[in-house]
């Protein structure tokens, strides 16, 4: 694998605007993280694809990554097919009932001769792969379940008075199989928060070592970083199942990615 795949496109974007300044490849390789070799391989590729600081405003990240990536020598030829705005849709794809099937028929609705599904999400993937690394968590059968509320509400209908009441969607997802629980309550007050966990461990036939919550109101009573203080009734039920808490640390999502992702995609 070329050595240039190390870096991501933000990196790539400071490595030229550094070197444009004058910065020492010894100098820009410890402030990227990288080694100085990496750096000038950069800096070889660069010129070769006739790239230099400051970069063309209509170049956009797929188009820099596939000329610094593509290898030395090869004239790199432009896609049969319209690229979508990855960056867009990356953003788009944050947003609650969002998933790669919606964003792949809007594609296909705006371009006449667009990606195949596989295809469609394989360039995706692989631009979020090039914006920013994250580490791989890894599961363990039976260790842990993300609890939460979805965030979105639905309307339930009295059929005797015709009145749509909301209602909040309670998710609950095994880390390590996805499997997941979800029903709907009136509230998230603690009575409708500690019913669901019930009703959950019941749907699972089982309990986790630990369960994962977010730092709501009803399970957490205060949010900590290092040492979170949780609800006295939710910890009276953790004990009664011998289970532990572990909620996620604030302002951090990935610590409960299972969760938010079934509240996105499911």
């Amino acid at each position: 694998m070329p050595k240039m795949r190390q870096l991501t496109v933000r990196q790539i974007r400071r490595l030229l605007r550094l070197h444009h300044e004058g910065t020492a490849t010894r100098e820009i390789g410890r402030v990227l993280g990288v080694a100085r070799s990496t750096v000038q391989d950069a800096l070889t590729r660069a010129k070769a694809a006739g790239l230099s600081w400051p970069l063309p405003e209509t170049l956009g990240e797929e188009e820099l990554a596939r000329r610094m990536f593509s290898r030395p020598g090869v004239v790199v030829g432009a896609r049969r097919r319209a690229e979508p705005n990855w960056a867009f849709l990356a953003r788009e794809l944050r947003r609650p009932g969002v998933n790669m099937t919606v964003l792949w028929e809007e594609h296909g609705r705006d371009v006449a001769d667009g990606y195949g599904y596989s295809r469609f999400c394989d360039l995706f993937r692989g631009f979020e792969r090039r914006l920013s690394p994250v580490m791989r968590q890894h599961h363990v059968a039976g260790d842990k379940i993300f609890v939460d509320y979805s965030g979105k509400r639905i309307g339930i209908c009295d059929p005797k008075t015709g009145v749509l009441h909301p209602a909040e969607i309670f998710v609950a997802v095994i880390g390590a199989s996805n499997y997941t629980f979800a029903e709907a309550t009136w509230t998230q007050t603690l009575p409708d928060w500690i019913g669901s966990h019930v009703r959950m461990l019941r749907f699972y036939g089982g309990c986790p070592r630990l369960l994962v919550p977010d730092n709501l109101k009803s399970g957490v009573n205060k949010a900590s970083f290092y040492d979170p203080e949780i609800n006295r009734s939710y910890a009276k039920m953790a004990l009664h199942y011998d289970v532990d808490i572990l909620p996620a640390r604030p302002h951090r999502p990935k610590d409960k990615e299972k969760a938010s992702y079934c509240t996105l995609f499911g």
